[in-house]
């Protein structure tokens, strides 16, 4: 979904994470770096690629002239929305053969479970009679 709107997997990813970042937070490269499991070096790149199309704004904090900061522009979030209802559709689309196969794999694998969980006590009981 992100590829058919003109964005990478980690772009996508980057663009939730700063919208989901918790109040108070400030969103510094360091902080989605964090966030992302990626090195400094690489959100950088992420953000450059993401400010060149419009959809963040980055500036330099007032206090702090070392640090950056990141902040989601409009048209960042309004793609944003649009692969994140695209992305929910297709959930709702695929979500009861998700389930359902899930439910078989639990089920399939319970009942092994369950049947080597009967016969190993009742071995224990036999040996101990």
């Amino acid at each position: 979904m992100a590829r058919a709107a003109g964005l990478e997997p980690q772009q996508y990813l980057l663009l939730l994470a700063l919208r989901g970042l918790p109040e108070g937070v400030e969103a510094t490269i360091r902080t989605l770096a964090d966030r992302l499991a990626l090195k400094h070096h690489s959100v950088v790149e992420l953000v450059d690629r993401l400010e060149a199309h419009g959809y963040v704004r980055r500036s330099r904090s007032r206090d702090d002239r070392r640090r950056v900061l990141v902040a989601l522009l409009q048209r960042g979030e309004k793609l944003l929305e649009q692969v994140a209802r695209d992305r929910i559709g297709e959930l709702r689309a695929s979500g009861a053969a998700l389930v359902n196969a899930i439910s078989a794999l639990l089920e399939n694998g319970g009942s092994r479970h369950g049947k080597h969980a009967v016969n190993s006590s009742k071995k224990g009981r036999k040996k101990g009679a």
